[in-house]
């Protein structure tokens, strides 16, 4: 590759999707529930951190958007995971869609499904393909 075409050694800090949210205390209470930590930056927007992972959370209500928008959270104990959020009662406590048990998916990885308030799709999913959970 010429000198020129090189790619320059990136200097990147964070890569941070935008997550719309419908209420937005009601979904940081949920995100705070999940174990996220929460760092307000404006009245509409929130930085959600889980170790040095994390999104930006914004008042932000479109539910076309939101209802396609997905994440994905790489875990390496989703048995941990799950019962954790079986004990949460997200449905009950934020009304939200109950969340669907692990399950091996037919790409081979093993998922739960957590929806969030706004309808966001998170795929908790075990780091290794596993046969049951």
């Amino acid at each position: 590759m010429p000198e020129s075409d090189a790619v320059p050694e990136p200097d990147v800090l964070a890569l941070r999707p935008f997550v719309p949210s419908r209420d937005f205390e009601r979904s940081l209470s949920f995100y705070r529930d999940l174990g996220f930590r929460v760092s307000p930056l404006t009245a509409e927007l929130a930085g959600l951190q889980l170790g040095p992972f994390g999104f930006l959370l914004q008042a932000y209500d479109v539910p076309e958007f939101a209802g396609h928008f997905m994440m994905q959270l790489l875990v390496r104990d989703l048995r941990a995971w799950w019962k954790r959020i079986e004990a949460l009662d997200l449905a009950g406590r934020y009304g939200v869609r109950a969340p669907l048990a692990p399950a091996v998916q037919p790409w081979g990885l093993t998922v739960a499904f957590v929806f969030d308030p706004a309808g966001v799709l998170w795929h908790v999913v075990e780091d290794r393909p596993r046969d049951n959970c």
